[in-house]
């Protein structure tokens, strides 16, 4: 018999299949390095955010194991009993390289801005909120019961509409987040963190920035890995709420948020996503707190520009249109979604995994490959990859 839940489920997933927009696991062997064993067969791998290709330097995987000694799990929350010596290391190292007070650490990048939106905010105030903005800042700004503004991306003028619609609403007494990417995930490009700032400051908005594809990848010259928000030059007053995540440049998991002692004092009351769920495994704490040291250490960065700079160059040789993006994520907007999934599968039959991104997860008419590059990518690997790009593209009939 079948129930009214299975007819349900099988009606939306039949068409999301005819929509070509269903989404499938792909099973690989090992982290990717970047060649990777995926279903069985050997690719090079153009998908992944392990931007410095920390997720298999060998120092932090036996970090991470010498930290698995500490415990398996953490056994309760960071309140109760789960907050070890390594995960207060872990937050001080945060704290220093981003320029902050202090930090505190949440179980994924999801969790923590879901937990500080709905700390910060709630009915009665207003969350702004860019229009490409990662799932994880929409879901927190619908789910906090503030009122909830987007405007168009990056678009200065309607941001500042926004921010005077609010501000007149809500009164002096009001509270308003503004709440954005530093660096775009589907896009690569940046917000102009600077201006945004300002107009935090003449409307009295709190800014909020996702550092998730930032930290580690850019920064400024005394904070090289603090992210966007160093490299625009805003401190902590500027920009007082900094989330990053530890499971992409810092090749581990979980994630952070960054600021003043009073802000973080405060989440770690409030924010239900920290109270109520149990800490970071110490094997991860400590992963990540070596990764992080490598990026002091290694010229992880530079490597990761110098290859950006190399695809770049080389694509627009080819005549290939990039979107304006200096980050290690390169989109080619191809438009309709059968022909990304076609290209993708051609890439894939020539060696080589590159991300196919469809609808929801960017707007309708914009399909893309997402390429992203690493420093652990070679000039022969990416010369490679842009040859087979090429030759899918040509076997392929392109939307006019």
């Amino acid at each position: 018999m079948t129930t009214s839940l299975q007819s349900y489920v099988q009606q939306r997933l039949d068409e999301r299949r005819a929509q070509q927009l269903y989404r499938e696991h792909k099973i690989l062997a090992a982290a990717p390095n970047p060649a990777a064993v995926v279903d069985g067969r050997e690719l090079i791998t153009f998908s992944s955010n392990d931007y410095l290709g920390l997720a298999a330097h060998p120092e932090v995987i036996r970090a991470q194991q010498r930290g698995a000694e500490l415990g398996a799990g953490a056994t309760a929350s960071h309140l109760v009993n789960g907050h070890l010596e390594i995960h207060q290391q872990l937050q001080q190292k945060i704290a220093e390289l981003t320029g902050r007070e202090a930090a505190l650490l949440f179980g994924s990048g999801y969790m923590a801005n879901v937990g500080v939106i709905g700390a910060l905010v709630g009915r009665g105030d207003f969350v702004v909120q860019d229009r490409l903005n990662h799932a994880s800042l929409i879901d927190g700004g619908r789910l906090c019961g503030a009122q909830y503004l987007r405007f168009a991306h990056n678009d200065l003028d309607a941001l500042e509409r926004q921010l005077q619609r609010a501000r007149s609403q809500c009164g002096d007494g009001g509270k308003i987040l503004l709440a954005v990417d530093g660096v775009y995930s589907m896009d690569g490009d940046t917000a102009p963190l600077a201006e945004m700032a300002g107009l935090c400051e003449t409307y009295d908005a709190w800014l909020m920035v996702d550092e998730a594809h930032g930290f580690g990848a850019m920064g400024s010259v005394q904070f090289p890995c603090a992210g966007s928000v160093a490299a625009a030059g805003l401190d902590q007053d500027a920009a007082p709420v900094v989330m990053g995540t530890l499971g992409k440049s810092a090749g581990n998991g979980g994630a952070f948020v960054a600021g003043s002692r009073e802000l973080i004092d405060y989440l770690a009351q409030f924010a239900r996503t920290y109270v109520y769920t149990t800490g970071m495994p110490p094997a991860v704490a400590a992963g990540s707190l070596r990764a992080l040291e490598l990026m002091q250490e290694l010229p992880l960065q530079q490597t990761l520009n110098e290859r950006i700079a190399y695809f770049r160059v080389r694509a627009t040789t080819l005549g290939l249109s990039l979107e304006d993006s200096t980050s290690g994520i390169q989109p080619l907007v191809l438009g309709c979604e059968k022909t990304v999934l076609l290209v993708a599968e051609r890439l894939r039959q020539a060696g080589f995994l590159v991300g196919a991104i469809r609808p929801p997860t960017v707007p309708a008419g914009t399909a893309r490959l997402r390429i992203t590059l690493s420093a652990a990518h070679s000039e022969p690997q990416i010369d490679a990859l842009l040859a087979a790009l090429v030759a899918a593209l040509e076997s392929v009939e392109l939307p006019a």
